[in-house]
């Protein structure tokens, strides 16, 4: 037999953790010296600290690894239990992969911190334009919000358009305001350009204003990646004297099938520094 110190290196596992698998019945010791308590565990007992070993491994709870070890799960409930933590971690993958292009976006804008691209911004005005559009609401500003958010929205409004025969005749505008709800909250407006009529129903069809000064900057790129861009254009209006007074439209110049090779046009509507109140929660 195996002291318990023994075990634990032999299974590659600490001596507070088998301890634990005693308490919890998951792993009991073969033996247990009624004078001094000490526990001994036999070598066949290896088997199954390797197999609750590569249970957890697998995301399992101890109570799951317990009812797998002991026989207690079918063979039809063990797959759906794999099929669903397969499901968990894809998610969890998906989850962390758009983390990394945040993480490698913030990189990149501390890299060029005081680098400003000035010949790349443009003042310009914005004529009105109609479009057709849908809205839902986003929990923040930040892209790892709004992303999940419009795109299903541009899904559904091009879904709607086709049912109604209507056919988009120019790009794509997102545009954002602070929801009526507040606590940092966004109103994601997901809109094409359209020509017809005026309507209000399952999308709405309406004109977007004209902006008379807007500040624009052309961003190359998955919109996951927009952040230093757009943080470009913001320090470009701070130090040329402007003053933002809404949040950047984006227009989707060019959007093929690799996200990488996206186009989009940032326009921030502006005014000159000084001539308006700031507005809250700019």
């Amino acid at each position: 037999m195996f002291t318990i110190g023994d075990f634990a290196r032999h299974g590659r596992v600490s001596v507070r953790m088998l301890r634990h698998y005693d308490a919890t019945g998951l792993l009991r010791p073969a033996h247990v010296d009624p004078a001094s308590g000490y526990r001994h565990y036999t070598a066949t007992q290896l088997a199954r600290l390797n197999r609750i070993i590569a249970l957890k491994d697998l995301g399992f709870t101890l109570q799951q690894v317990q009812d797998i070890v002991d026989e207690k799960v079918g063979l039809d409930e063990l797959r759906g239990m794999l099929r669903l933590r397969r499901a968990e971690l894809e998610t969890a993958m998906a989850v962390a992969g758009a983390r990394l292009v945040q993480v490698e976006a913030r990189l990149r804008a501390i890299e060029s911190e005081g680098h400003m691209p000035t010949n790349d911004v443009v003042i310009k005005s914005v004529p009105s334009v109609r479009v057709a559009e849908l809205t839902a609401t986003a929990a923040s500003y930040e892209p790892e919000d709004i992303s999940p958010v419009i795109g299903p929205l541009y899904d559904e409004l091009f879904r709607c358009l086709g049912s109604a025969g209507i056919t988009p005749t120019g790009p794509g505008v997102a545009y954002y305001e602070d929801a009526p709800e507040g606590g940092g909250r966004i109103s994601v407006h997901a809109a094409v350009q359209v020509s017809a009529p005026l309507q209000d129903g399952a999308f709405r069809i309406l004109d977007l204003p004209s902006l008379d000064e807007a500040a624009t900057i052309v961003h190359r790129g998955s919109m996951d990646t927009v952040l230093p861009t757009a943080q470009a254009l913001a320090r470009w209006i701070d130090a040329n004297g402007y003053q933002s007074t809404g949040y950047p439209r984006e227009i989707n110049l060019e959007c093929p099938e690799n996200r990488d090779d996206w186009v989009t046009e940032l326009q921030a509507p502006v005014t000159r520094a000084g001539s308006v109140a700031p507005q809250p929660g700019r």
